[in-house]
């Protein structure tokens, strides 16, 4: 009998072979982030996540539990990778930007699923990245459930990739925050950034590589680094000096608010959290602004109002709370290791915020 000639699905350019041992070669990464909640289901088509803990020695169970759930990307930050070479720093930012969002409501993060779609698989690459994904759970405390990668021939450029990331997480609900109890007068509290983090980087891209043509290999001495290393510094995950915080505290609400500066920066995002009839006033020259943003806003020549509406400009994370509690609630904050001052106060007026 003669052998088959026509067409099949490696021919087209998907290889099912070497998808199935791309996913055993991350198993491991993936085993390293369960915890004694994960329940086993081997080859399964999904996760198990139990929200209780079966043993007393890990007790933490829930009275009643409010499932919290984020998505985000990776965004352009990922034509800086590609270029550089280097994907692992890119894992660690698809996590964070989902987690950290989890946490400001007061949520502890359960798992984290990933979606990766590529033109073709390059384990390589998928492993640094998934690498990345790994570290930002261990990081974040959360497991690493499942994810899904789809080979898509010439849907996406040889040796590019998206990614999108999911998590879940859970929170009681007597313990939600949501900035209900936040009053004028509460100071205003930010935890430092390590940079750019994940967001505008299409005005970053626009700016250094497109109209000054700097090199992504070039070192700067502001940076003490090459200028694609400082681009790819991972977003800081908050999960943990958090948690610690708002477990300091079992019965008061000390914490009003909580806001994760993303898109939008502090002028946008601070106010999302604040009740009607309250504004954030900030004074900027409260904290150190990392050199990167000075750099870019010098060779844009931008204006002071859109970096502060497009960056992070140094705050990652922003805590509001009783002028009373700041100092007690600042000082467990900096048992991080990261960098953490009043920038502000709540005042009464439109919700908005007033940069000073």
């Amino acid at each position: 009998m003669a052998k088959a000639t026509g067409a099949s699905y490696k021919a087209a350019g998907v290889d099912i072979d070497s998808g199935n041992r791309f996913v055993k070669d991350i198993r491991r990464l993936q085993k390293n982030t369960f915890g004694p909640r994960v329940a086993h289901l081997p080859n399964g088509f999904a996760g198990l996540f139990s929200l209780d803990y079966d043993t007393k020695l890990f007790a933490k169970n829930y009275k009643h539990p409010i499932l919290v759930a984020c998505t985000d990307g990776i965004g352009t930050k990922l034509a800086v990778a590609f270029q550089v070479g280097q994907m692992d720093t890119v894992g660690i930012d698809l996590v964070a930007m989902s987690v950290n969002d989890l946490v400001v409501v007061g949520a502890e993060p359960l798992f984290f699923l990933d979606y990766i779609a590529t033109s073709k698989l390059d384990g390589k690459q998928l492993l640094e990245l998934m690498g990345g994904i790994a570290e930002g759970c261990r990081q974040s405390g959360c497991a690493l459930l499942g994810g899904e990668t789809a080979e898509m021939p010439g849907f996406y450029k040889p040796g590019e990739l998206d990614a999108a990331g999911f998590a879940v997480g859970v929170v009681e609900k007597k313990r939600v925050i949501d900035g209900r109890t936040i009053e004028a007068g509460d100071v205003i509290l930010g935890i430092a950034s390590d940079g750019l983090h994940s967001n505008g980087f299409s005005l970053v891209r626009h700016v250094l590589l497109e109209k000054k043509k700097h090199r992504l290999n070039a070192r700067v001495d502001d940076f003490g680094c090459t200028l694609g290393e400082e681009l790819l510094k991972p977003t800081a995950i908050y999960v943990e000096a958090i948690r610690r915080l708002l477990g300091s505290y079992k019965i008061k609400r000390i914490v009003g608010g909580l806001a994760h500066i993303t898109g939008g920066g502090l002028v946008e995002n601070v106010p999302r959290v604040l009740p009607p009839n309250t504004h954030a006033v900030l004074h900027t020259k409260r904290w150190a602004v990392p050199p990167i943003f000075d750099f870019v806003q010098k060779e844009g020549k931008i204006a002071r109002s859109e970096m502060f509406r497009v960056f992070n400009m140094g705050i990652g994370m922003v805590v509001i709370c009783p002028e009373f509690n700041a100092d007690a609630v600042m000082r467990k904050l900096r048992r991080s290791g990261r960098w953490c001052g009043p920038i502000g106060v709540v005042a009464r007026g439109k919700k908005k915020t007033q940069l000073k």
